[in-house]
């Protein structure tokens, strides 16, 4: 029988209240409880019920345990558990609005953010893109990218991965699964039970193959250089759904990052021992704060620049010109307002933007080329994510000079974005051409660069 944590602070899982937060068309299922002096966002794994986790002795006992000392909001991810189901597989860049829609429905303006496996993308990207409201990020059993590619042979082989899929949806809701992600509870006929019961209550099988599949797709690597939060990263030792090494991965990524890695060889979360575990997340989230100014931002940059514009003003004569750029503007402020952009700068016939997600700045380039065709102009757009500083309420930084560089390379009516844009906006149905590699004026190395042609 696993170790049975004791708790000053007995909570009735029967008088937790589960909430729902708008997120865009969906509702996305959280609970909030406990009395610590600090608030903390929990982002489950790949299969979550915020209600039928309470039933799993070992999970409430963890549950029980960090709100002696915290807030918890614990939220199902759109597409598991109680939150509304999904018929397109979600971005990341909607998981991570999730978190914050869930946040602004708790009335929580800032907090610290623990990713569990395949929340730890998430984690990371909302860490990133806003630093203001994260204030400690913790992160166990996880990983940027889960299959190796160039560069990157830490991962797991893509065939692997998908042997894996295949069987996941095979064996799904009979529980043994249980033998890969608490294999230390797996010849517990009980326990196994229990496991299968918590999958069926997840999701179903074709969604839970679907969302599986999404984690050899997604990769954060470009991401963590941009996390300024402190970080505690940790992993178990003999971790068979998630190896060790992308966890190191993401410690040896993340600055400042510290690593513990832990005995066994359970993935989910609640298996296993758990005092040190929560020892180490405990210590960590409530020890001095280390102050952070929140100067730099993870930010999608958006170019835009009107092609020929100086034959064009000239045949068409100023008065024309300005009212056509005045309808142009109106356009893009609707567009930018649609995609949740905020104009930087219209110098000229440029435009300048950023955004909080780069599907979304993408999908406004798109906006932007209809705009301006419907004008009679063609447009060069350029999109990059990457770390900005803040200058007040400006940006600026090395991802701008990049972002500006990519527009340069674009072709009358193309939308070009970096690599890493295209790893970013993995599932959203955005799809891209590659445009081969390039050489950007005044910035380092080869680049990438992709065309986005439309959406599926």
């Amino acid at each position: 029988m696993a170790n049975q944590l004791k708790s000053n602070t007995m909570i009735n899982p029967s008088q937790i209240d589960t909430h729902y937060a708008r997120s865009g068309k969906l509702h996305i299922a959280y609970q909030q409880y406990g009395s610590g002096n600090l608030d903390l966002v929990v982002i489950p794994g790949w299969a979550s019920h915020v209600e039928e986790m309470w039933n799993f002795p070992e999970t409430a006992d963890f549950l029980q345990r960090i709100a002696r000392f915290a807030r918890v909001l614990i939220i199902d991810r759109r597409g598991t558990g109680l939150s509304d189901s999904v018929t397109e597989m979600p971005t990341l860049e909607e998981r991570m609005d999730d978190v914050r829609a869930v946040m602004d429905h708790a009335g929580v303006e800032s907090a610290s953010i623990f990713g569990i496996s395949e929340g730890g993308p998430m984690a990371m990207m909302f860490a990133a893109s806003f630093p203001e409201r994260t204030e400690k990020l913790v992160l166990f059993g996880t990983f940027a990218r889960m299959v190796e590619t160039e560069g990157y042979d830490v991962g797991i082989g893509d065939k692997e991965g998908r042997t894996f899929v295949k069987g996941i949806e095979k064996n799904w809701g009979n529980g043994n699964a249980a033998q890969i992600f608490a294999p230390s509870r797996a010849n517990d006929p009980a326990f196994v039970k229990m496991w299968g019961r918590f999958e069926r209550h997840s999701m179903g099988p074709g969604s839970a193959t679907k969302l599986l599949s999404l984690n050899f797709e997604t990769d954060v690597r470009d991401v963590l250089t941009s996390v300024q939060a402190p970080t505690l990263v940790l992993h178990r030792t003999g971790d068979g759904a998630i190896p060790v090494q992308l966890g190191k991965y993401v410690s040896e990524t993340i600055m400042g990052a510290r690593f513990v890695e832990l005995d066994g060889n359970d993935h989910f979360f609640s298996i296993g021992d758990l005092e040190i575990f929560l020892s180490e997340v405990e210590h960590f989230l409530t020890g001095q704060s280390v102050e952070s100014e929140a100067d730099r931002v993870l930010a999608t940059i958006l170019f835009a620049d009107i092609v020929d514009s100086t034959e064009k003003a000239a045949a068409m004569g100023d008065r024309e010109w300005k009212h056509l750029l005045a309808r142009y503007y109106e356009a893009a402020d609707t567009a930018l307002n649609r995609f949740r952009g905020r104009k930087l700068d219209t110098a000229g016939d440029g435009l300048f933007a950023s955004f909080d997600g780069p599907a979304r700045a993408v999908r406004c380039g798109m906006a932007l080329h209809d705009a301006a065709a419907s004008l009679g102009v063609q447009l060069r757009v350029g999109i990059h994510t990457g770390e900005c500083e803040a200058i007040g309420e400006k940006l600026g930084g090395i991802a701008v000079h990049i972002g500006a560089r990519i527009a340069s390379h674009a072709n009358p009516g193309e939308i070009l974005v970096s690599s890493t844009v295209k790893a970013l906006t993995v599932g959203s149905g955005l799809t891209y051409a590659d445009k081969g590699i390039h050489k950007l004026k005044g910035i380092d190395d080869d680049w990438q660069l992709f065309e986005a042609t439309q959406t599926k």
